[in-house]
């Protein structure tokens, strides 16, 4: 192999955020927590859905949200009137030029 080409290959713990599981490894990847596991330094990556949380390698169906994003929404920040083009009185009327006649 040549040196100085490739990237740092360093021992790595994946932790799953969902059920805390730890998956010790080998890794190119860069964090800045590192913890010590018998004597070695470890950088620590926490993940969001590991193999040891999805759905599909354990089995379990989770909660699929059904509400559509409208009726959060609303939910939310409850039902609000949308912005209205104001009503030109009769004076700015008459001095605001038609369409009709620019053309």
């Amino acid at each position: 192999m040549k040196k100085d080409i490739h990237p740092d290959y360093h021992p790595t713990v994946f932790q799953d955020m969902t059920t805390g599981k730890r998956f010790i490894t080998r890794s190119t990847v860069k964090s800045d927590k590192t913890e010590e596991i018998d004597g070695v330094e470890h950088v620590v990556v926490s993940m969001g859905i590991t193999s040891d949380s999805h759905p599909f390698f354990t089995g379990k169906a989770q909660f699929v949200d059904t509400e559509g994003r409208i009726d959060k929404f609303q939910k939310r920040f409850g039902t609000t009137r949308r912005a209205t083009k104001p009503k030109l009185t009769p004076k700015v009327a008459e001095a605001a030029p038609a369409a009709s006649e620019e053309a």
